[in-house]
């Protein structure tokens, strides 16, 4: 293998590791989707929570004095499975998008919600039309506009993004066509606009319900003939760029209220992403935040541990507004501030944000929890009744009793069902 590959295979060695230790190790085993072999014995059973994380971890057990030829076995069978889940995941399976360099979060998600969000982000990068990406602030739009470049006939091109909401009026126009020498003082010298700039690849216009009107005639333009002029500029310049583009105001309203143009709308929006709200799948908001906690340790004190059981339930609880920036905002800021073994919900300020308005009852919570889990166990398991059980260790008949008892179906949407 070379070094710049990834390892096909892990390997935890059990002793010394206490139930905590495997929960922080929960989302860079998921993060790495690679199969992984527990070495330990009976011993390492014994406590309930250590038991269930490691049947949900392990693709294998094996006792810590086993034949060497077993485990080299057993390693190259685990090897051969991950290059076909590599292969079935590439169609199907869990997204984790990383690129420190370019954003400041990954996509996370074992949900169905998340599955329809990765599987739709596979379709439209397998075409060249342009895409609508709609989702409230913080969810990731800029970041799926990266997953559909990045899985796209464009990847190997750049990959410009911009914020029409952020750049003063009298700059949009020099920023996306560019600029020749004089066109205005301070010119000094030809600028290439980020839509020539993006040529062969992709760009990404982000709050593009905020570009004024008469630069949506000239977006148009572009968008019908393949053509700009830089700003000063006579002669035509051809650019083959893929666009995508992303609000979080209903354009539909602003067409009506004759604040966008009803034709761009339809130009744009030929095909349809959208990024749900942190809210739409809590059940993954305790493995967003591990996941985080673990990115980010680097800024944490060395006692620093992980969260508390508190601190989860409030998180479960709470309605995030800012959706996953502001989850991460909040988890970064505990991990600096929090004093003790274990982030409290006070470290994230959530424990006073609203939660008075309703006092959840002991069998709301215990309900609310049975839920959870039911849906983050099938859908880690592609809705495969004998899988989760398993997982839970519990019956496929409790399975079926518990989907009536809180009204789940036994089939994710058709839009995510595996073969």
């Amino acid at each position: 293998m070379r070094d710049d590959e990834p390892c096909q295979v892990g390997v935890m060695v059990l002793d010394d590791l206490t139930a905590q230790d495997l929960r922080q190790l929960e989302p860079l085993i998921l993060k790495s989707a690679s199969p992984w072999i527990a070495v330990g014995d009976a011993s390492n059973m014994e406590d309930p929570e250590q038991r269930r994380i490691i049947a949900h971890l392990s693709h294998a057990m094996v006792p810590a004095d086993t034949d060497i030829l077993r485990l080299t076995i057993l390693l190259e069978h685990a090897a051969e499975l991950s290059r076909l889940q590599h292969i079935e995941r590439e169609q199907h399976g869990l997204l984790v998008l990383d690129d420190e360099d370019a954003q400041e979060y990954e996509f996370v998600g074992t949900t169905p919600v998340m599955w329809q969000l990765f599987k739709t982000i596979r379709k439209v990068a397998a075409v060249d039309a342009p895409v609508f990406i709609s989702g409230e602030s913080g969810t990731g739009k800029e970041l799926t506009a990266q997953a559909i470049h990045e899985r796209s006939a464009r990847a190997e091109h750049p990959f410009h993004a911009i914020n029409c909401g952020a750049l003063p009026e009298h700059l949009i126009q020099s920023e996306l066509f560019g600029h020749e020498k004089g066109a205005f003082t301070g010119a000094q010298q030809r600028k290439i606009g980020r839509i020539e700039a993006a040529n062969g690849g992709t760009l990404f216009l982000d709050e593009i319900g905020d570009l004024p009107l008469e630069l949506q005639v000239n977006l148009l333009r572009f968008l019908e003939t393949r053509f700009i002029q830089r700003v000063g500029g006579l002669q035509d310049v051809s650019v083959d760029v893929r666009i995508l583009a992303a609000t979080h105001v209903n354009l539909e309203l602003a067409v009506e209220k004759g604040r966008f143009r009803e034709d761009l709308y339809h130009r744009l929006n030929v095909l349809q992403v959208n990024v749900p709200a942190l809210r739409d799948h809590s059940e993954d908001i305790e493995i967003l935040a591990r996941f985080f906690f673990e990115r980010f340790s680097s800024e944490k004190a060395s006692g620093l541990k992980g969260f508390s059981r508190e601190a989860l339930t409030v998180m479960q609880r709470y309605h995030w507004p800012g959706n996953v920036r502001e989850l991460i905002n909040r988890v970064r800021r505990a991990m600096v501030m929090c004093e003790s073994r274990l982030i409290r919900p006070e470290d994230l300020g959530l424990e006073r944000r609203g939660f008075n308005r309703h006092h959840m009852t002991l069998e709301e919570v215990r309900e609310k929890a049975e839920r959870d889990a039911l849906l983050a166990a099938l859908g880690r398991n592609h809705y495969r009744v004998n899988a989760a059980a398993k997982e839970l260790d519990v019956s496929r008949v409790t399975i079926y009793r518990l989907l009536d008892k809180h009204d789940i179906s036994r089939t994710p949407p058709e839009e995510v069902r595996f073969s």
